[in-house]
């Protein structure tokens, strides 16, 4: 709880000399905004001022400083300047209590006055995340509670998973001059969660410099899953084979078990089982089979299989890919499609001089080049009925 300073009076008298009032004197003054424990200088100015006495008062119309006079036994309270032009005072380890309207007076006859309002800012406290289990589960639902108290204004926070900010449901509470803050975060835990980082920073004009936040890491606990590498793409005899079990899971699903065809593994000179590995050292026909990798944890059990065929080298050779045959076709394809454009070259090249032959045709005693073409074709019928009654 917030607390006023311990204050009295001082005994001395003060006595006050009013002096007729000129239109040039009057008190200037300026709001002023302070961070709680800060320090505050209420400065307050007159121009042409004939020697007449100013005088600052809190809120509660106290007399803090009459010239150059101590009023009130507040030991933050110290005199900075004071003149026949100026009185400024300071006011140190503000608290929320100081914060009002001060009046600055002139005593002239009548009294002029101004005032200034006092903002006091209240400082968020460090924020505190609750809600979070340890380990998680995936699949739970947990919410993530932040939580900052003291500030004023109300306070901003903001949630961010590894830096990227996402959005969490912000509420507000009263409480005397300032405010408890919270924000509310809803996750779906999954086994991607595992080691993110989520962070509450608070938001607040009175923390510019020293930005306040809090951090917790999400641990969650998943059942393993499992995938199978292998070192060659087509194994053949005589050949170094080896088949790795990648199992992810949390906690680490350790050690792997290898089986052949629902069975332990044949032959275990040739076969070598280290940690996730799987080694062949020689690969020889005997070898074919579905090889299966199972992990677990407390949470559950997943397996991968792997069917291995052996090739023989000599087959191999015979039977692998025949780099020529497939030139060959590749340049048949393309003589196939450099003989159609060129055919299709010379159709458009023919019925484009036929255009032109028609045209030249008619175009004698046509006035375009359409009317030429009918002209054409028209005297082309002609020669064809012609030729043909002869």
């Amino acid at each position: 709880p917030h607390t006023k300073p311990n204050v009295s009076y001082a005994t001395n008298y003060v006595f006050v000399i009013f002096t007729p009032f000129s239109p040039w004197q009057h008190p200037l003054v300026q709001n002023q905004t302070v961070t709680e424990g800060g320090t505050a200088n209420m400065t307050c100015r007159v121009e042409y001022n004939d020697q007449t006495s100013l005088q600052w008062s809190n809120p509660a119309q106290q007399t803090l400083f009459f010239g150059d006079k101590k009023a009130l036994r507040d030991n933050r309270i110290e005199l900075v300047r004071a003149s026949w032009s100026e009185l400024t005072i300071s006011i140190s380890e503000v608290t929320l209590a100081d914060e009002g309207m001060y009046t600055c007076s002139l005593f002239t006859m009548p009294v002029k006055t101004a005032k200034a309002y006092l903002t006091v800012l209240g400082v968020p406290e460090m924020p505190e995340i609750d809600g979070l289990t340890k380990p998680a589960l995936e699949g739970d639902e947990i919410t993530l509670t932040c939580m900052t108290h003291g500030s004023k204004p109300a306070a901003d926070l903001r949630w961010f998973r590894n830096e990227k900010e996402i959005k969490g449901a912000k509420e507000v509470n009263a409480s005397g001059k300032t405010f408890t803050v919270t924000s509310s975060l809803q996750l779906l835990v999954d086994r991607d969660d595992d080691g993110a980082a989520y962070t509450c920073k608070v938001d607040h004009v009175a923390l510019l410099q020293t930005p306040q936040q809090a951090t917790e890491v999400l641990e969650v606990h998943y059942a393993p899953r499992v995938v199978i590498t292998n070192s060659l793409t087509f194994p053949q005899e005589g050949q170094y084979l080896k088949l790795e079990c990648v199992s992810k899971g949390n906690p680490s699903p350790d050690p792997v078990m290898w089986t052949k065809d629902g069975g332990e593994l044949p032959d275990l000179e040739r076969m070598i089982v280290e940690g996730r590995e799987l080694t062949f050292t020689t690969l020889n026909k005997t070898d074919n089979g579905t090889y299966r990798c199972e992990a677990s944890n407390h949470l559950g059990t997943s397996s991968a299989e792997y069917l291995l065929y052996v090739y023989d080298p000599n087959a191999m050779g015979q039977h692998g890919p025949d780099h020529a045959l497939i030139g060959g076709v590749v340049a048949v394809v393309v003589f196939v499609t450099l003989c159609l454009i060129i055919v299709l070259g010379r159709y458009l090249a023919r019925h484009k001089g036929t255009y032109l032959t028609n045209e030249a045709k008619g175009a004698d005693d046509a006035p375009d080049a359409d009317t030429a073409i009918i002209n054409a074709e028209g005297n082309t019928h002609a020669e064809e009925k012609k030729e043909y009654f002869i």
